[in-house]
């Protein structure tokens, strides 16, 4: 919902044509369990199935179906009883088949939970990573299970709502009077204009906020590799110096100037990973002099240090596991390799939050564009998998972070697709509490 009234207007009329056919033939063909859920999703964020109301209380359904409105991404949330209404085999796909709108879809079936998503809108391994972190070994209750993974949602999804969700009635008399009432939506279009402007300038408040906190850490990275360059002994017209070395030095010189550059130059929070990319680069470039000084070849292009990307290039990887979590393999430089092989705990950036100094890690998401700029030229999985089950790890799953470019990308989704999706690129992961069943498992994947 930007400042298009046009396009929104265009966007509920089509959402509504796209509605009569579902609504003209209702009446005459026996509805299925899913056909009902998908017919409630059509016109809300959240259905829960009469048979499945101990799951989930009327003010709970009400109360996350607003979060998901406010943050108007197209994440949907069906609760159903266990039942033969409901075979497990194939019932997300079946689901986002009938209900035929881009977008995440999440259900609770008895005790058992998944999720799946369209790969405009969260990609395979962002949806398996957060259906694995909201399935705690021994299972948990429904409303605090499925608002944790609304959280995840919201924060990762591509895209918006869909138009339909704006109120459209189930009952094809209704439907019709909407569509007479359509001409008048310029209207409408008006005060959605005045409320999404009060939602953007909230939005860019929280920008700002994000960006004060990083450019606290990145200007403290800036001035450890002005120090670093401060302390080099080289000068190009030394003898023994030669032309591979000169470029490496220029490289160095060219990755700080970069960094405040692009630190100067920056408005958004995604503006970081510019330069937390040029610091990573020039610190490479910094690699390859010293080794070429020392008669020794350039060492290969291996990710920053895990615990400080301030450390330098890695030199190796090492088994490391955070407090509480599963043990992992990261890459480390030599002093916290030594650390680690000794036993003792790895020389871990901290920064500043209202809990005082923790490991970056483990700070939240505002250090998302930070840590993707130093990481994300090293393929788009890797840095979710280092942080897997941290903090900062479940924000790193996007869809746009898998791209070698960092967290950009061409936001899609919430439009009525119909049921003609692949559903063949649907993953077969089965999160622990999946459903099991003919297809191999319900489980997170691309539609």
């Amino acid at each position: 919902m930007r400042n298009r009234l046009f396009p929104l207007l265009a966007g509920v009329l089509l959402a509504l044509a796209a509605l009569l056919p579902w609504t003209a033939g209702g009446a005459a063909a026996a509805d299925t369990g899913l056909d009902e859920a998908a017919r409630a999703l059509r016109q809300g964020p959240v259905y829960v199935d009469p048979g499945a109301r101990d799951q989930l209380s009327r003010s709970e359904q009400n109360a996350l179906a607003e979060r998901i409105r406010d943050a108007d991404r197209p994440v949907f949330v069906a609760v159903l009883p266990e039942d033969d209404r409901f075979p497990a085999a194939n019932l997300l796909s079946d689901l986002r088949s009938r209900t035929g709108i881009t977008g995440v879809y999440a259900v609770r079936l008895g005790d058992g939970f998944d999720a799946g998503a369209d790969s405009s809108v969260m990609s395979n391994r962002a949806v398996d990573n957060l259906v694995r972190s909201v399935e705690p070994p021994g299972g948990r209750d429904a409303a605090g299970q499925l608002d944790d993974f609304v959280d995840g949602a919201l924060q990762q999804a591509r895209g918006d709502a869909p138009a339909s969700w704006g109120g459209a009635s189930r009952d094809a008399t209704i439907v019709g009077a909407l569509v007479t009432i359509g001409m008048l939506l310029v209207v409408a279009a008006i005060g959605a204009f005045l409320v999404s402007s009060r939602r953007r300038r909230r939005q860019e408040a929280q920008e700002q906020a994000a960006l004060r906190k990083l450019r606290v850490v990145v200007d403290e990275d800036i001035t450890a590799f002005g120090e670093e360059l401060d302390r080099l002994d080289f000068h190009p017209g030394e003898p023994g110096a030669d032309d591979a070395m000169r470029a490496d030095y220029t490289r160095a010189l060219d990755g700080y100037d970069g960094a405040k550059a692009a630190m100067a130059a920056a408005r958004h929070p995604d503006d970081v990973r510019a330069v937390t990319r040029a610091l990573d680069d020039g610190r490479h470039a910094l690699a390859a002099l010293a080794a070429r000084r020392a008669g020794k070849p350039p060492p290969e292009r291996r990710p920053p240090c895990f615990f400080d990307p301030r450390h330098g290039p890695s030199t190796t990887d090492a088994r490391w596991a955070p407090p509480g979590g599963a043990e992992r393999t990261v890459p480390v430089c030599a002093a916290d390799a030594a650390r680690l092989a000794d036993g003792e705990e790895p020389a871990g950036r901290t920064v500043e939050t209202a809990r005082g100094r923790v490991p970056y890690w483990e700070a939240g998401p505002a250090y998302g564009p930070w840590a993707g700029g130093y990481f994300a030229a090293y393929g788009g999985g890797l840095l979710p998998g280092l942080l897997v089950g941290t903090m900062l790890g479940s924000m790193l799953t996007t869809p746009a972070y898998a791209d070698t470019d960092g967290f950009g990308g061409d936001f899609s989704g919430g439009d009525v697709s119909g049921s003609d999706f692949d559903s063949g690129d649907f993953g077969g992961f089965d999160g622990g509490g999946g459903f099991g069943g003919g297809d191999g498992g319900f489980g997170g994947g691309d539609f």
